[in-house]
């Protein structure tokens, strides 16, 4: 399947991308060379392979869920530089610029 600069330039604007004319003309040289390449596996007969999600047989291993006490709090916190009313306080991400100090 041979692209034109008309599909590039279609494609193009349809991703907002500026392209060069030298750009484009590249990209339809590779992009046609993908289909092609692409052309030729879709002449191999498949009808005999049976349709698959997954080549291989892998199976999630999953243990059961048992309740159980959690770990006690003063040993979660106990190595956090600064913690209020018993959580973890930590800097606001976005904030702002500036670094600021653990509450």
């Amino acid at each position: 399947m041979a692209l034109t600069s008309g599909d590039i330039r279609h494609v193009a604007e349809l991703a907002r991308l500026g392209l060069s004319p030298e750009e484009r003309e590249r990209l339809r040289e590779q992009l046609t060379s993908i289909f092609e390449h692409i052309a030729v596996l879709d002449r191999l007969d498949t009808s005999a392979i049976s349709p698959t999600a997954q080549v291989n047989s892998l199976t999630n291993v999953l243990r059961d869920d048992k309740i159980r006490e959690s770990l006690p709090r003063e040993l979660v916190l106990g190595n956090t530089p600064a913690q209020t009313d018993g959580f973890f306080d930590v800097q606001a991400v976005l904030a702002s610029n500036t670094p600021e100090e653990p509450r």
